[in-house]
């Protein structure tokens, strides 16, 4: 038993690793002889995605970045022909409608001619001018600041001087999804400063073209606008709010607010004002069908259909692109999402995070 423990274990350990290691080699020159599984085929199939037709409650508030701007000054206009008679105030604050200068205009009256009957000769008598004093008033309230000298003459229009009101207000600009979600807006906005009060409500909002376009002055023509800016918004600060130029902030404006009524999700929809259109189907396994629909409020994430469309009808998530394969998003091309984030497009967005993030 000695002698098998002594000699015989020891070399069938070393024949079985001689073995192990032969085959190892063997394994590596020659690679696994692996047999390949039966081709794969695909059992799953795309399908379009179908949601229905529900009722529900949309509120159009549109949110821009803003900054806070000083009135521009009004000019004050001369009302006649002449020359400056008088100055009055120069550099003082008034109220709207107080008197800062007087006009001088003279007109020419002819001469008085008068016949001797007797002898024939004339006489002419010369006559004084006829003068008319006419007062220039100060359109707004605010510091007068005149441009014009005394016995300077001027003409009917003519700017001779301005009135800066001291007041603020606060400017953004606006993309045209922006400006249509606003169409018919005014009255009042919420504002909100950085670092300032709490937010609190603007008066006066008008809604015009982008800073840089016609009839822009003042410190908003030297902003420069995004690129996709087709429009701007500005609404006044109270007095009692205290404020400085160059302040940002935020606007808030909401234009309109519906309850109950036929809502569906933007990327359904192909179009975001007025007019669109979607595509239904009848039935399960049903084509889709493009149907006109008119559109109302949106808030950025669902559309309110106004006509066209009813609850428990069954449409299209996505609107199909132009080769009738159902539209959506490409997950490898994160460019469209950063630009929707950028320009707060929340649908392109939710359409992004949805298909792409699950």
């Amino acid at each position: 038993m000695g002698a098998v423990r002594q000699y015989v274990f020891p070399t069938a350990r070393i024949i079985i690793w001689a073995v192990i290691a032969a085959a190892l080699v063997a394994l590596a020159l020659r690679g696994a002889e692996l047999d390949p599984p039966d081709a794969l085929q695909p059992t799953g199939e795309i399908t379009e995605s179908v949601i229905p037709v529900a009722k529900g409650s949309v509120t159009n508030a549109v949110t821009v970045p803003a900054s806070v701007v000083s009135d521009p000054p009004v000019e004050i206009k001369a009302t006649a022909d002449g020359v400056i008679a008088e100055i009055e105030v120069d550099g003082a604050k008034v109220g709207k409608d107080t008197r800062v200068l007087w006009i001088k205009s003279e007109k020419i009256v002819e001469p008085v001619v008068e016949v001797d009957e007797e002898t024939g000769e004339e006489t002419v008598t010369e006559q004084e001018p006829e003068v008319t004093w006419t007062s220039a008033l100060a359109p707004a309230s605010g510091t007068v600041d005149i441009t014009v000298l005394k016995d300077q003459a001027v003409t009917v229009g003519e700017t001779i001087g301005t009135v800066s009101p001291g007041t603020l207000s606060v400017s953004g600009t606006l993309t045209a999804d922006q400006q249509y979600r606003l169409v018919g807006a005014t009255g009042k906005a919420k504002v909100t400063l950085k670092g300032g009060p709490a937010p609190f409500t603007c008066t006066g909002l008008t809604i015009g073209e982008a800073p840089g376009g016609a009839g822009v002055t003042g410190e908003e023509s030297m902003a420069e606008a995004p690129t996709d800016a087709t429009g701007a918004v500005r609404c006044a600060i109270p007095r009692k709010i205290k404020a400085f130029p160059g302040l940002g902030g935020e606007i808030e404006i909401t234009n309109g607010n519906a309850k109950g009524v036929v809502v569906v999700p933007i990327s359904a929809v192909l179009g975001t004002s007025q007019t669109g259109k979607v595509w239904t189907v009848a039935k399960e396994g049903a084509e889709p069908e493009e149907r006109d629909v008119a559109l109302g409020l949106t808030d950025g994430l669902q559309v309110e259909i106004t006509e066209g469309l009813r609850a428990g009808e069954q449409i299209l998530e996505f609107t199909p692109l132009v080769d009738g394969t159902e539209g959506g998003v490409d997950c490898e091309d994160t460019t469209a999402y950063d630009q929707a984030s950028m320009e707060g497009d929340m649908a392109t967005m939710q359409a992004f995070e949805k298909e792409c993030f699950g």
